[in-house]
This record gives C-alpha cells, sequence and structure tokens, in this order.
C-alpha cells in the first residue's frame, strides 16, 4: 500500500502526540533515546547525593533515598525563590516519631539531573527550613528524591565507582552475569524484600526488610513488630541518627548473620530503635525493619520496579567487618562558612567520655592534623578503624557564652571495641 503524504503527516503527528504524552506522565526519563546511562554521584558515608536543579534553579544536594515515596525539598526558602506552587498542606511524622513537620505540596515540578529529568514531580516543601542533614553527613543537603526515580526505569548502583545507571525500561529483561536474583515488592511507592535473620539471643528470623538507600544504618529491627525479635546480651544504648524531626534513640548490639538473594553477611551491626506512639505505622507496614546503606554499600545492587526484582552481586567490601563507632563520639559539622566540627554527643563509659572529653567541645585537630583537613566521613572512618588505636584530639572547649572565654585542651584515648 502506497502512503499519501497525508497518511505520512498524520503518522509523524500522532507519535509526536504520544511521545509528548509520554513526556507529562510523572517519572523520570532520559533525555536521549539510549539504552542507558551513567551519571556519578558523591558518596558519603555510602549515601547517594546528587545535583539537581529544580523548575530552571540552580543545582542542588539532593539524597537519592528509597524510603520515601514522595520528593522532599527541606527549604521553604528555596521554594519559594523559585516560585513553586503551593496546593495544600500536610503533616509528616518526624523520624523521632513525636515531632510533627508541616509540609506544602508543589505539585508538577520539572527535577533536571543532567542526562535524566523528572516531569511533573511532586515535591513536599518543609515549611521550616531544615539544614541539619549537613551536621551529621557533612556534605550540604536540601532533599530527597524518592519512588519516582526508580518506578519505570531499572537503577544500577555501584558503589564501588559511584557511578548510577539508568536503563531504559524495556532493557534488563534478562538477570545479567553475576548478579543474583531476590524477589522485591513495591508496596505504597517502598520496596521491600525477605531475608532470614539469626539472632545471638533469640532464634531465626524471617523478617520483611525495607531497602533504604537513604538511611546509613547496617540492619535495623523494630521489636514492637515481632516477639521473636530480642536484644542481644551485649548491647549499648545510643543515638541511633539524624533524621527530619529529630534524633532517633535506641540500642545497638549484634546479629549473627543475615541471608538474602544468596548473599550472607556476618556479625551485623545492628540498631533497635526504641518503641514510639507513632510505631503503628511500622506495624501497618507489616515490615520488621530495614536495610541500609552500611550493608547495601557493600553490594552492587540493581533496583528493578517494573518487575519487582532486586538484582545483586558482591562488592569489594563485601566481607569486610562491620563495626560500630569505638570512641563514643558522635561528631557533627557545624554549617559555617569555615570547617568546625563539635562533639555532638558522647556515649556514655566510652573512652572519649573517660578521657574527659565533653559535649559541644570543638574538635580543633586530630592526631595532630586541623579539620580543616578532614571530612566528617573519614574522621568517622577513624573512630570505626582499629580496637586499641591511639587517638590525639585538640579541643576548643568554651566556659561561657563569650566566645572568647574558652580553654584548649590536649586529650587523648585508644579506641575500645564496645559491641
Amino acid at each position: 500500500m502506497k502512503l499519501s503524504k497525508h497518511h505520512i503527516l498524520g503518522f509523524f503527528i500522532n507519535l509526536f502526540t504520544i511521545l509528548s504524552l509520554q513526556a507529562q506522565v510523572p517519572g523520570f526519563y532520559m533525555k536521549d533515546t539510549v539504552k542507558k546511562i551513567e551519571i556519578p554521584f558523591l558518596e558519603s558515608n555510602n549515601l547517594i547525593i546528587l545535583p539537581v536543579s529544580i523548575n530552571g534553579g540552580p543545582p542542588v544536594n539532593f539524597l537519592l533515598d528509597t524510603g520515601v515515596k514522595t520528593n522532599i525539598l527541606f527549604s521553604k526558602t528555596i521554594g519559594d525563590q523559585l516560585n513553586m506552587k503551593y496546593t495544600r498542606k500536610l503533616d509528616l511524622v518526624g523520624a523521632d516519631g513525636s515531632t510533627i513537620l508541616t509540609a506544602n505540596v508543589s505539585p508538577t515540578n520539572h527535577i533536571d539531573l543532567g542526562l535524566i529529568e523528572g516531569f511533573a514531580q511532586t515535591i513536599l516543601v518543609l515549611d521550616n527550613d531544615f539544614f541539619e542533614l549537613e551536621m551529621v553527613i557533612g556534605v550540604p543537603v536540601f532533599g530527597v528524591i524518592g519512588h519516582e526515580f526508580f518506578k519505570y526505569n531499572p537503577v544500577k548502583i555501584d558503589y564501588d565507582k559511584s557511578i548510577i545507571t539508568f536503563y531504559a525500561t524495556e532493557r534488563m529483561k534478562w538477570r545479567p552475569f553475576g548478579y543474583k536474583k531476590v524477589s522485591m515488592k513495591i508496596e505504597n511507592g517502598k520496596p521491600y524484600v525477605t531475608g532470614k535473620v539469626q539472632q545471638i539471643s533469640g532464634e531465626e528470623l524471617e523478617a520483611k526488610l525495607l531497602i533504604d538507600l537513604g538511611a546509613n544504618h547496617g540492619l535495623l529491627l523494630n521489636m514492637e513488630t515481632s516477639e521473636k525479635i530480642q536484644l542481644p546480651q551485649k548491647y549499648i544504648e545510643s543515638e541511633l541518627g539524624r533524621s527530619l524531626g529529630g534524633d532517633l534513640f535506641g540500642f545497638v548490639g549484634r546479629v549473627k548473620s543475615l541471608k538474602f538473594g544468596g548473599l550472607n553477611f556476618s556479625n551485623i551491626i545492628t540498631s533497635f530503635p526504641e518503641e514510639t506512639e507513632f510505631s503503628y505505622v511500622i506495624l501497618e507496614s507489616g515490615r520488621n525493619g530495614s536495610l541500609g546503606s552500611e550493608l547495601l554499600g557493600r553490594t552492587k545492587l540493581i533496583l528493578d520496579y517494573q518487575r519487582e526484582r532486586l538484582l545483586l552481586r558482591k562488592g569489594n567490601s563485601y566481607s569486610s567487618p562491620f563495626e560500630f563507632d569505638m570512641s563514643g563520639i558522635s561528631p557533627k559539622m557545624l554549617p559555617t562558612e569555615d570547617k568546625r566540627f563539635i562533639v555532638g554527643s558522647i556515649r556514655k563509659n566510652s573512652p572519649a567520655e573517660l578521657a574527659g572529653i565533653l559535649r559541644d567541645d570543638e574538635i580543633l585537630e586530630i592526631n595532630q592534623i586541623p579539620v580543616a583537613f578532614w571530612e566528617l566521613s573519614d574522621v568517622i572512618k577513624l573512630f570505626r578503624s582499629e580496637e586499641e588505636r591511639k587517638v590525639n584530639m585538640k579541643l576548643k572547649r568554651y566556659k561561657s557564652d563569650n566566645p572568647d572565654d574558652f580553654e584548649i585542651l590536649d586529650t587523648e584515648f585508644f579506641l575500645k571495641r564496645q559491641i
């Protein structure tokens, strides 16, 4: 059959209409028609940080997070500067289970990641600016990208190379060589897998676990979700992390092993958060806990939401032992122009506390090296590095609210494994 000019013109008009409609479906798409693209990311304690531009604005750092359904911007000041439109408000439960955060719903935004762009993206914009993640990550972070980034396209994360590979939707139909397949369920925009946890004090537990790229723990178990979950005999009370709406507190211990997807992780540092009044949210999800970046960062993984599967293989650090802080110090970086570290909190009976170090002491030097030459992630690695390692610190301790009223202290201690 011979096609007339009108038929050909109609074909291209229909094709253009289809492509235009596809581009308006909320989601993330590659700008060019290729099989895959690679995006480098900034890594801090295995957390994935990407520069993004919202509605043509200047690039700002966002955290890639499978643990949230909707994109979040931490600053209404920035949202207003970008002339973002808000349709309504809603309340979010903070990480501490008690703080309520108010967010503004802003629909149909454009998010640009260079070779990838997000169309018609809903962003929750916090009423009050929240920049405190910088204090514990050591890198400015202005928001998170959630479920939308993953929902149509397979995404490979190579922690060893700090590269994300974003595949076309129709690619990756078969399991790549060397990867093991794990069944994964997507519920309410979040990915879940099942793993077998062999506890030290309790019986083996078949656990439903959230894949949470935005959390820097290894394994987390919520004790209120099952009577089978037991604290090990050896544990410490600790601040478990800082997130939206407060600090998360609980206990840290170990489990013997975690098996899933043909991989076996041993002697894992495990967080056991305290139960809160909003624990019913976790109970309703049916999950028993989550896998965070400290464990996932030891693998190469592919998240394939469309086919509900997780593909993974061992990374370079797969066999490295899991270690917890051996100093007793939770260091934080002040949000100032000059790099400044402080003792954010200090654990009782830890080497640092026994050496006389106090909360809010400012850290000037570590092992005779000024803090200007340290990254916060490297300080954290040092405190987890090796039992009996000697650490020298020069501190500034303020005696009053007068910034000129301080003393300089030199102290030392030896790292000690407490769990």
